[in-house]
């Protein structure tokens, strides 16, 4: 028999039979894939796909779509044979015959299906690439790192985005002015970064719930009462963030060489752990790079991120007047269980407001 025991609760049992439920469509939430009553209760059974285990399974290897087979069991129920008919691999359907004659259970005889069309040698096809063409490498420390937090953040957050435009010509007319004094004064050119950088920092201050952070548990918010600003660094061989602790106390000579020193040491891998760890906000800035719109991925434990693309210069509206401004686009992208629209709209305002009247960051 192709159905196999199944793991259930005797109250999941009683309310299936009550309600004319097969448990074998129903997916269990407890230990083990154990049914509880609940899982019974919420099964919709009207709009699910009626198919064994095997079948499942069989289906499942060979990413064929369930949804469009006919099934041949009882009241149309998708069996082993029906998915073994668009299995192409003769292989695979030989060793469920083989193994059906022989009594080999059918748990293991998936299991070998499977492992017999993996293992054989694939034939070449006119477009496989010639020997030479293509190199297979191990991930690396860095990036199997940045794969799982990215993942972590991507799939355990929800999330929205807010895009602004900013004129920059004020910013631009202020970095110009500040060039030669801060060069004077650090040794160290000030980029748009740099204002960027300030100018949020100055805003995080006014805005607890973008500078806040959740517990893993998701029963606490912490607010934190200072900024400890984390800038994205792109490298060949992955992205860095390190992080510029207490920048809420720094002025802007403080900050050029905080956000130069870091940089400076990220890119030759002289990066202490502890600079990359305790960060309350983050900054991802693609502009130097020409892209003119992206949304980051949120770096855990942050409430948000802001993306920074390039600056074009476009025809805008001033005073009922087209004139052509150099704009840029930022995207914040923020955590909904912790920031509502609202609230991140609030912070792009303020924080748009100062990019553009940027004379205010040095009172």
């Amino acid at each position: 028999m192709e159905d196999k025991k199944l793991r259930a609760t005797p109250a999941a049992r009683a309310l299936a039979k009550r309600l004319g439920v097969d448990l074998l469509n129903v997916l269990g939430t407890g230990a083990k894939g154990r049914i509880h009553k609940d899982d019974v209760a919420g099964f919709n059974y009207e709009k699910k796909v009626h198919v064994s285990p095997l079948a499942r399974r069989i289906a499942e290897e060979h990413n064929i779509d369930l949804a469009g087979i006919t099934g041949s069991g009882h009241h149309g129920k998708i069996m082993k044979d029906d998915v073994l008919q668009l299995v192409s691999d003769p292989k695979v359907k030989a060793l469920f015959t083989r193994d059906e004659l022989h009594g080999t259970p059918l748990v293991v005889k998936a299991a070998a299906a499977t492992k017999a069309a993996t293992s054989a040698p694939a034939a070449p096809s006119p477009s496989a690439a010639v020997p030479g063409e293509t190199e297979v490498v191990p991930m690396t420390m860095m990036r199997k790192i940045i794969s799982k937090r990215m993942t972590e953040s991507y799939f355990g957050a929800p999330t929205f985005i807010q895009t602004w435009e900013v004129d920059m010509k004020e910013m631009n007319a202020l970095r110009a002015k500040l060039l030669d004094p801060i060069k004077e004064k650090t040794g160290k050119k000030i980029t748009v970064t740099d204002l960027i950088s300030l100018a949020v920092v100055r805003t995080l201050v006014k805005h607890k719930w973008i500078n806040s952070s959740l517990s893993p548990d998701g029963n606490e918010v912490t607010f934190h009462n200072y900024v400890n600003l984390g800038v994205a660094v792109g490298m060949e061989d992955g992205l860095l963030v390190p992080v510029v602790k207490n920048a809420h106390k720094m002025s802007i000579s403080e900050l050029v060489i905080a956000m130069k020193d870091l940089t400076e040491r990220t890119i030759s891998k002289k990066l202490k752990p502890d600079e990359q760890a305790g960060s309350t906000f983050t900054i991802s800035n693609l502009g130097m790079y020409g892209v003119s719109h992206f949304t980051a991925i949120i770096n855990q434990p942050n409430a948000a991120i802001l993306s920074v693309s390039s600056t074009v210069k476009k025809p805008v509206v001033v005073n009922d007047e087209i004139v052509i401004r150099p704009m840029m686009n930022m995207s914040l992208t923020s955590d909904h269980r912790l920031i509502d629209g609202l609230g991140a709209a609030k912070f792009m305002t303020d924080l748009k407001a100062l990019m553009e009247n940027p004379f205010t960051l040095l009172i």
